[in-house]
Formats: C-alpha cells, structure tokens, sequence
C-alpha cells in the first residue's frame, strides 16, 4: 500500500471518531521541515503520525521531531498502517478514562 493511501485511510478513521481534529501536514517551502504527516488533537491530547510504508525508515529529522514532541508530552509515532494508528488511539482511550 501506497504512504498516501495509508495516510487516507487514517484521516478517514480520525475524522470519524467523535473530539478528534486532524489534518495532513504538507511538507514544502510553507511547512517546517521534519513534521510529521497527520497532526491531531484527540480529546485533547496532541498526537503526531508520521506515515511510511512498511519497511520504510524516518529520517534523523523526523526522528528528533517525534522525540521533541513526547518531550513535551504529546503523544507522536511513526505508522505503517491503520491498523496502528487505531491501537494508538485505543490505547490513548484507555489513558484518557
């Protein structure tokens, strides 16, 4: 499966569940370089994706973005599926109860 396909697949999961605001973030000259890409805040908490096919890797900037973001206790990933991006939001469920 397609990295643009996946990421469809998971704003489409996101945008039907009920407190959730998302978007894809599109890189480019406008955005700050390193960001992942499906930002989100769910039930309050912010929550960063970066999606990749599945053997695919971050790269180093990615990586510390995700590590500035849990550093800020935001809750950040990297995804290779839906099926991922649903056990992070179950799991922050289960946090927020």
């Amino acid at each position: 499966m397609l990295e643009k396909d996946i990421t469809a697949a998971i704003l489409r999961y996101l945008r039907s569940l009920p407190e959730c605001f998302c978007w894809k973030e599109h890189g480019g000259s406008y955005g700050a370089a390193g960001i992942p890409d499906i930002i989100c805040c769910y039930r309050g908490r912010f929550l960063g994706l970066e999606v990749k096919q599945l053997g695919n890797k971050m790269t180093r900037l990615q990586e510390v973005t995700l590590e500035r973001i849990r550093a800020a206790l935001g809750v950040a990933h990297m995804v290779t599926s839906l099926a991922e991006a649903r056990a992070i939001i179950k799991k922050l469920e289960e946090e927020l109860r």
